[in-house]
């Protein structure tokens, strides 16, 4: 993947987590009742009706393709024949966008996000091929619950400005592991690929367990 600057990372990740809560997530809960979503190949979709998704830097709905970059969010819905919905009466700490807001996406870095998320997902389904990983819009991760244990892959947020790999367990764990608030992270970068997110996912399964 090329290299992409912090603050390029973080402003595309920020408006990425915002159309995927306005125009994935908020249509999809008024039209079939779930927030969840899903990691997809190069980005991310609903799991029911709208079938909308985000290909890289590109909004598809049906037919239609819309670049994200250069238009508000309210712009790209009515370009793919969609309304902005927000999902403040099913939670409170999303991205903070609003329809308004004119979307800074850099194809490079949706890339960069893509491919950790992806990495997340692959090997959240090795380490529990029963369940099925959602990406939840309130935080923009992707994350399954295993025995009183979140395990996750984050693309960034106020905890960490880089994608990242979490082990949260509900109870307090003390060691050196545990390195972060709520459990243990990892950054992506120095993991690298799902094989080494699985390693850490399954380190932490055992201290936690």
């Amino acid at each position: 993947m090329p290299s992409v600057d912090q603050a390029t990372l973080e402003a595309t990740r920020r408006f990425l987590h915002g159309v995927a809560e306005l125009l994935l997530a908020g249509p999809q809960y008024r039209a079939s009742g779930t927030i969840r979503l899903r990691v997809l190949p190069d980005g991310f979709g609903t799991v029911a009706s709208p079938d909308v998704r985000v290909d890289g830097d590109l909004l598809v709905h049906g037919d239609d393709r819309v670049r994200l970059a250069g238009r508000t969010i309210a712009g790209v819905g009515t370009a793919a024949g969609l309304e902005p919905a927000s999902l403040d009466e099913v939670y409170s700490d999303g991205s903070g966008l609003i329809p308004e807001d004119l979307v800074e996406v850099d194809a490079a870095a949706a890339g960069v996000l893509a491919q950790a998320l992806v990495a997340g997902d692959t090997a959240l389904r090795r380490l529990a091929p029963d369940q099925t990983p959602v990406l939840w819009p309130e935080h923009f991760d992707v994350a399954v619950t295993l025995a009183g244990v979140n395990y996750g892959l984050s693309p960034g947020d106020g905890y960490c400005p880089v994608p990242y790999a979490y082990v949260g367990p509900w109870t307090a764990r003390t060691g050196d592991f545990w390195n972060a608030p709520f459990g243990a992270a990892r950054r992506f970068d120095e993991l690298g690929s799902a094989e080494a997110v699985l390693e850490f996912f399954t380190q932490g399964q055992r201290l936690a367990g």
